[in-house]
């Protein structure tokens, strides 16, 4: 059997500073391409049951397009993921504030967030795995988070065609982290993912206000359109007339995982048309944004000119809940001096398994 291999290519330079494209190979047909910009995940090649190869997350073409503003594709973001309401928290009886950038909140660590950085990168590779390693430096104050925090996000592609991302962050100051990734699925290459299907772990979501701040306690999915415990054909979820679904355009909402005792388990399953290409997403985190790609209405582009279409992909967002710092009801996401913030998120595609 070919062994994984990995190697970069250069990708540009932001200010001076080089920006690399490394390219993990499982030697079994699958292939992963990370930028060193946002600690990006640009391309995830993966055969369909007919051997017909194409990424199945959407990417933009250049790198000046990473560096505009753009929906965060394929980033990893932080230092807090999803919203912090109204961009402050307190937190060991000091009140710190983050720039707002969503609707007068936080979002995804604000406009300078771990998305718009070059992280230093180093490769490894075994007999069954190649990987690269990504580590960023955030000094205290970044964006208004108290503390330096240092951060370590691991790539590894496998030689069954897992990728597993791997985070560990420490600090020298007691502040809030949650780091995901934000990659847009698409498994069908299709006009839109209405037709794919999706199963999530979770017998409660949070339902939020206008602005995605959650509302209260995680309230039951049972006889909403939330409930995902089955496999859902998404087009048809999202055509329910539901107060939550008109408020953010389709999904945009966290799930709280079943068993979050902070153990590897499943979080869901995207199943593309025909079941071609099928996607399990395993995770140690507590929760999963599902974002239907609701704000996308076709003004970026990927490489072969194709558009970025409303509903044209979905995120499956592997996380802590949202607003966490203000609610001390949801598990903490406090890091101390001393202690490492550690997940784990796999993306298993298990059609290759049959």
């Amino acid at each position: 059997m070919p062994r994984p291999t990995v190697h970069s290519t250069p990708f540009g330079s932001v200010q001076g500073t080089p920006v690399h494209r490394w390219t993990l190979d499982s030697g079994t047909g699958v292939q992963a391409d990370i930028l060193t910009y946002g600690a990006s995940l640009h391309r995830l090649d993966v055969p369909d049951t007919t051997g017909a190869t194409a990424s199945v997350v959407r990417s933009l073409a250049t790198l000046d397009d990473y560096t505009a503003k753009h929906p965060y594709f394929g980033a990893v973001v932080g230092r807090y993921a999803n919203r912090i309401a109204h961009g402050r928290f307190t937190l060991d009886g000091d009140e710190h504030h983050i720039p707002a950038n969503d609707r007068g909140h936080a979002l995804h660590g604000g406009p300078d967030g771990f998305h718009t950085k070059v992280w230093d990168a180093s490769a490894d590779r075994t007999d069954d795995s190649a990987s690269v390693r990504l580590t960023l430096h955030s000094p205290d104050g970044d964006m208004g988070f108290p503390g330096a925090l240092d951060s370590t996000v691991a790539y590894t592609l496998d030689t069954t065609g897992t990728l597993a991302i791997e985070y560990a962050c420490t600090t020298d100051r007691p502040t809030v982290v949650n780091l995901t990734n934000h990659a847009y699925f698409d498994l069908a290459g299709h006009e839109d993912v209405l037709g794919h299907r999706l199963e999530v772990d979770a017998d409660t979501y949070l339902p939020v206000d206008g602005a995605g701040i959650p509302l209260g306690p995680p309230a039951e999915v049972r006889g909403t359109p939330f409930d995902l415990t089955g496999s859902r054909v998404l087009g048809e979820r999202l055509g329910h007339d539901d107060e939550q679904l008109r408020g953010a355009g389709g999904f945009d909402h966290c799930w709280v995982l079943r068993d979050a005792g902070g153990g590897l388990r499943r979080a869901g399953r995207l199943t593309a048309p025909g079941a071609a290409r099928v996607l399990e997403i395993w995770t140690t985190e507590p929760g999963i944004q599902v974002y239907t790609a609701n704000q996308l209405d076709g003004s970026f582009t990927d490489a072969t000119g194709r558009r970025h279409e409303r509903h044209g992909s979905v995120c499956l967002e592997t996380q802590h809940l949202p607003d966490s710092p203000n609610r001390p009801d949801l598990p903490s996401t406090v890091l101390r001096p001393g202690d490492t913030a550690r997940s784990r998120t796999e993306l298993r595609f298990t059609h290759l398994r049959n």
